[in-house]
């Protein structure tokens, strides 16, 4: 067997949702001194809000990664220690880049008189990323025992108490006073849900359009049901906003990521055909290939292109100005070329040369043939008829 190509692209899809997001609603002004201040225009424009909706992808990142998680481990020959070690490695050595350049970067910065709040942003904005490495661990860390877990006892169980801490978290948010502490738990929780849904598609399970839709049915109505209660609209932090649907995350950000997954697999053969022809296929495998870079480099990308562009002394629309119009946001989509360019030519710069393989070709022509080179064969679905846990020594 091949890769699972549609996981792969709603993995690109959410590493592209991701980007394109944060690069619409960091808007970064030219102060009089010349330095940089962060705004956002959803608190200019709130008849944005939906649109975070299609563009926080976070949901499907975890549901794609704990369906990778669960497919690398069961075909690793090592055993759950040689496989995490390696896992470990794979989202650790990025991030340690991303730390030794920035740091690098911010010294050279500093000895070259760049303004104070420049530099202030550009750090909050470099190390924002980083914040998903740690449920990210965690969860590959657990992936054995969790997989056993869903094998075991079913979906439906595991998920529930993940679900009953972000509620809890919810309502703590709301009784308690405003700046009071909370345990980050619930990050851990609300991103255990997808991630869990990606071990259980791992396992056999959600297949067909009958589970799809009662991921993407159940999870719009929870939806629904969490905008009648008052949750924010936005389904990220708006700037002045009391609450966050993702700073913690909430039960709106758990539901919407159902949502998106169960969409996802009803997709499943539209992607399929999509993926089949030459150009989308290339580009999902480029994506999938390069994820945590991109996903790590997009925003220091975005900062350092301002601040250059910023050294003439001229604010120009949709890079400089106050986000606050219509306009700002046309002009910004006139930005993200440019942006994305130099994301992809720092990518690339810094990836390895591909280690060559025993692995071959299957047969075959087109995207599906070129993306499957060099991949070993997937896991074979455990057979529920078993009574006992998978083996993970397969």
């Amino acid at each position: 067997m091949s890769r699972d190509r549609a996981v792969d692209a709603l993995r690109a899809y959410a590493i592209g949702g991701v980007v394109l997001g944060h690069w619409l609603v960091t808007g970064l002004v030219l102060a009089a001194d010349g330095g940089l201040r962060q705004a956002s225009p959803l608190a200019a424009l709130p008849g944005l809000a939906p649109v975070t909706w299609v563009l926080q992808t976070l949901g499907l990142f975890f549901f794609a990664a704990g369906f990778g998680s669960a497919r690398s481990l069961a075909r690793h020959p090592g055993g759950p220690g040689g496989w995490l070690g390696g896992r470990l490695r794979r989202l650790l050595l990025p991030a340690l880049a991303l730390l030794g350049v920035g740091a690098a970067v911010l010294l050279a910065a500093t000895v070259a008189g760049i303004p104070d709040d420049t530099l202030a942003v550009a750090l909050r904005l470099a190390v924002s990323p980083l914040w998903f490495l740690l449920p990210l661990l965690l969860l590959v860390a657990s992936t054995d025992p969790l997989r056993v877990a869903v094998h075991r006892w079913g979906l439906a169980r595991c998920v529930v108490p993940a679900v009953a801490v972000v509620a809890a978290t919810d309502l703590a948010v709301r009784l308690l006073p405003a700046g009071a502490g909370l345990p980050p738990v619930s990050v851990l929780a609300a991103w255990a849900v997808p991630y869990l849904l990606g071990l259980a598609h791992a396992d056999g399970r959600l297949a067909g359009p009958r589970a799809a839709g009662v991921l993407a049915g159940g999870g719009a109505m929870a939806l629904a049901a969490m905008l009648a209660l008052g949750y924010p609209v936005s389904a990220v932090g708006v700037p002045g906003a009391g609450v966050s649907n993702l700073n913690p995350p909430s039960l709106l950000a758990v539901a919407l990521a159902v949502t998106q997954v169960g969409l996802g697999l009803l997709a499943r053969p539209a992607l399929e055909r999509l993926l089949a022809r030459q150009v989308p296929g290339r580009a999902v495998t480029e994506v999938n290939r390069n994820a945590v870079r991109i996903y790590l480099w997009h925003q220091p990308v975005l900062v350092a292109v301002t601040a250059l562009v910023a050294r003439g002394g001229v604010a120009l629309p949709g890079l400089h100005t106050a986000p606050d119009s219509p306009g700002w946001v046309l002009a910004r989509c006139c930005w993200l070329p440019l942006l994305a360019a130099v994301l992809v030519t720092l990518v690339r710069a810094g990836r390895r040369p591909a280690r060559r393989t025993g692995w071959r070709r299957p047969p075959g022509g087109g995207a599906a043939g070129r993306s499957a080179e060099c991949v070993p064969p997937a896991p074979r679905v455990y057979d529920h008829r078993r009574s006992g846990p998978p083996d993970s020594r397969r």
